[in-house]
């Protein structure tokens, strides 16, 4: 889109400049000229013996001077000569053009606003009507994904995870920081969460051979219409750091199967210390030794059953009754009784969120 706009604007002043410019890609090719026949031409100044200007480099009888947003500029303007208008000219070019890209980019760049929606960085009365003026579908169901790299991130990365989602129309990867990447997938109405995961699972598997295993991916709900993309996208915000809390072995993580998790994230750290003085009265979670805090990790993953986990943990029955009696002797709690063992699930479930001390958002 760049190449035309760049391309109208030149083609209006091509008889005001009366010399032959035009712009320069990253790659140093021509993308539009006041020449027509020179575009696709690569051209680099910097390969040769160029000298600076007040406003840039002097190479080949051409004045040159780079523009754009980023750190590291993204086109170069070319004016033929190299007086003092040619660098006049050069000069009033490269603003001009990197001012009008950067008016058209916030106003009609579908990305961008794409981003600046789901960011809550444009006020709700202005997102339908610019969703209109960017023909978005309203009607459409979409749903954020969130993927979360261990180490910053190469272009590279972001490139990958961009060719697996060629539709621009209706998908969209945004970076959002540099080690935070969303796509914003359109999605049919009837996908099952099981789906989802199942794309979030080939996300990272295609990633696999760039990261090396230092992906997670969170999941928010799926939200009908523009507005609400900030809201799917806080949620797998959260769900990636319920997720480091509560489920630190997945890799894909779903709002919406966070469960008590979520709930517990939720509560104020005061609430949680009280909760935890309230129920273990009788001596400190804290006393409980690392081989008793496995044997109540098995139990409750063995749905309680005594002999089905005295079996998985090779311990003789009266072993584990023995050591489950110890347990309530110590904290007041039988875990073989469903009612105390929901309220030492919660407990330990709260004692790891303290301990974590989450970031909230």
């Amino acid at each position: 889109m760049s190449n035309r706009l760049f391309q109208s604007v030149i083609h209006q002043m091509k008889d005001v400049v009366g010399r032959t410019f035009g712009v320069l890609d990253e790659s140093n090719a021509i993308i539009a000229c006041s020449d027509l026949s020179r575009i696709g031409e690569v051209t680099d100044p910097r390969g040769g013996e160029a000298s600076v200007s007040n406003v840039g480099i002097v190479w080949n009888g051409y004045t040159y001077v780079a523009f754009g947003a980023s750190i590291q500029p993204e086109f170069t303007v070319f004016v033929e000569g190299a007086d003092a208008l040619a660098e006049k000219y050069a000069g009033m070019l490269s603003v001009s053009l990197s001012s009008i890209k950067q008016f058209y980019d916030e106003k009609y760049d579908r990305g961008n606003f794409i981003k600046n929606v789901m960011l809550d960085n444009i006020l709700p009365g202005d997102i339908y009507l610019k969703g209109r003026e960017l023909h978005f579908n309203n009607d459409s169901i979409r749903v954020v994904f969130l993927i979360r790299f261990g180490v910053p991130v190469e272009i590279s990365v972001f490139d990958m995870i961009q060719s697996l989602f060629p539709d621009k129309n209706k998908d969209f990867v945004v970076n959002i920081n540099e080690s935070d990447i969303a796509v914003i997938k359109d999605i049919s109405v009837n996908i099952d969460n099981k789906d989802l995961k199942k794309l979030a699972r080939s996300m990272i598997d295609s990633l696999e051979p760039e990261i090396a295993g230092h992906a997670v991916v969170g999941i928010g709900t799926q939200v009908k219409g523009i507005k609400d993309l900030a809201k799917s996208f806080k949620e797998a915000q959260v769900a990636l750091e319920v997720g480091k809390v509560f489920d630190t072995e997945k890799v894909i993580v779903s709002y919406e199967n966070l469960g008590i998790a979520r709930l517990i994230y939720q509560l104020p750290s005061t609430l949680c210390e009280m909760f935890l003085r309230e129920v273990f009265k009788r001596g400190s979670i804290d006393s409980l030794d690392h081989e008793t805090l496995f044997t109540i990790q098995k139990f409750f993953e063995n749905n309680l059953n005594v002999s089905e986990t005295s079996r998985k943990l090779f311990v003789h029955r009266n072993t584990l009754v023995y050591r489950l009696e110890k347990i309530r002797k110590l904290t007041g709690l039988d875990l073989r009784v469903f009612d105390d063992a929901i309220v030492f699930k919660v407990a330990l479930m709260v004692k790891k969120y303290l301990d974590s001390s989450p970031i909230k958002y």
